[in-house]
């Protein structure tokens, strides 16, 4: 049983949304890792992580984001997250992520954003 609602936001030829709602563990990190292989894979410039329902996330879930982090490099696909909560945010700062990933308070914020590359 996934844990997590994924509904994917096609905005435009260079960019598509993730909006996660829920939980993201072990088991329901596989189907994040599948939307996100088939964004990455759709030659998106721009792939927005909508964070603002996201609950938690394990450390499968954040091995999930650091396993593209190479590939959004060579395909220069900018992969930004926004709307995550202070609890939430603070796995990924804990681990340093949030050093590494691009990390925005908001939709707007997200959106302004180029190609900044994910390091």
């Amino acid at each position: 049983m996934s844990l997590i609602e994924i509904t994917v936001i096609v905005e435009s030829k260079d960019l598509i949304i993730l909006k996660l709602k829920g939980d993201i563990d072990a088991s329901s990190s596989i189907r994040l890792d599948k939307e996100l292989e088939a964004a990455v894979l759709g030659a998106y410039n721009r792939i927005l992580i909508d964070c603002t329902h996201l609950d938690y996330i394990s450390s499968a879930g954040l091995g999930v984001f650091m396993s593209y982090i190479h590939e959004l490099e060579e395909k220069k696909i900018t992969l930004i997250l926004f709307g995550i909560a202070e609890k939430v945010f603070e796995i990924f700062s804990i681990l340093g992520l949030s050093e590494i990933m691009n990390i925005v308070k908001d939709k707007q914020e997200a959106l302004n954003l180029k190609y900044i590359g994910n390091n």
